[in-house]
C-alpha cells in the first residue's frame, strides 16, 4: 500500500486531520524545548551552595550582600529567599507569609505552558482516531458510489485511514512523557523553595530554633 511513496505523500493520504496533528506536534515541541531551557537556567545554581552564601552574609548582618546574591541568581529559590530577606526585622509570620506568596508566584511561572503539552498528549490520539473514522467513512462511501469493490478495496481504505491514528500516537506519547517530567521538575522546585524558605526563617529568627 505504501511502497514507493514518500513521507509527504503518505502524510497527504491522511487528510486534513494530519495538518491538525502537525500543528499540535510543532506546538508541543516548541513548548517542550522552551520549558527544558527554562528549567535548566533556573536550576543551574545549587541549593546548598546558594544557601551557604546567604547564611554567611546574614551571619555578618550583611542583608544587602544577601539580597545581591539573590538578585544575581535566576532560580525560584533565590526569589523566595529574597522576599524573606526583604522582611528582615519583621515578625516570623510576616516573613513566612511573604515567602509563601512568592512560592505561589514562582510555582505558577514554573507551570506556565505545561498544560498545553498535557492537553495535546490527551487529545492527539482522539484527533487521530477522528481522522481514521473519517477515512473509513470516505472509503465506504466511495465503494457504495462506484458500486464495485471488494475486501481489497476496503482494506486499502482502512490502511490509509489508520495513518491518522499512528500519527496521533506519535504526537501524544512524547507529549505525555514530557508533561509527566515537567510535573516532577516543578515538584522538585517546590520542595527546594519550601526548604530554603524554612532555612531563611531560621536565619532571620534564630530564637525560633530553640
Amino acid at each position: 500500500m505504501f511502497e514507493g511513496k514518500s513521507v509527504l505523500q503518505i502524510f497527504v493520504m491522511g487528510g486534513f486531520t494530519m495538518y491538525v496533528l502537525l500543528g499540535c506536534s510543532i506546538l508541543s515541541v516548541g513548548v517542550i524545548l522552551e520549558r527544558l531551557f527554562n528549567y535548566y537556567r533556573k536550576s543551574r545554581a545549587g541549593r546548598i551552595a546558594f544557601m551557604q552564601q546567604i547564611k554567611a552574609a546574614v551571619a555578618e548582618n550583611r542583608i544587602d550582600v544577601a539580597l545581591a546574591v539573590c538578585d544575581a541568581s535566576l532560580s525560584p529559590v533565590a526569589m523566595v529567599v529574597r522576599e524573606g530577606l526583604k522582611q528582615h526585622g519583621s515578625q516570623a509570620t510576616e516573613i513566612t507569609s511573604a515567602m509563601e506568596r512568592e512560592i505561589m508566584v514562582e510555582t505558577t511561572k514554573l507551570e506556565q505552558y505545561t498544560s498545553i503539552v498535557g492537553t495535546i498528549g490527551n487529545i492527539a490520539v482522539y484527533i487521530g482516531l477522528f481522522g481514521t473514522v473519517l477515512g473509513i467513512i470516505r472509503s465506504f462511501h466511495d465503494i457504495s458510489r462506484l458500486g464495485s469493490g471488494g475486501i481489497s478495496i476496503v482494506i486499502g481504505g482502512v490502511s490509509e485511514a489508520l495513518i491518522c491514528t499512528a500519527a496521533g500516537l506519535m504526537v501524544a506519547v512524547p507529549a505525555v512523557v514530557a508533561y509527566n517530567y515537567f510535573i516532577r521538575r516543578v515538584d522538585a522546585f517546590v520542595v527546594d523553595m519550601e526548604y530554603c524558605a524554612s532555612a531563611t526563617l531560621d536565619l532571620l529568627q534564630p530564637s525560633r530554633k530553640g
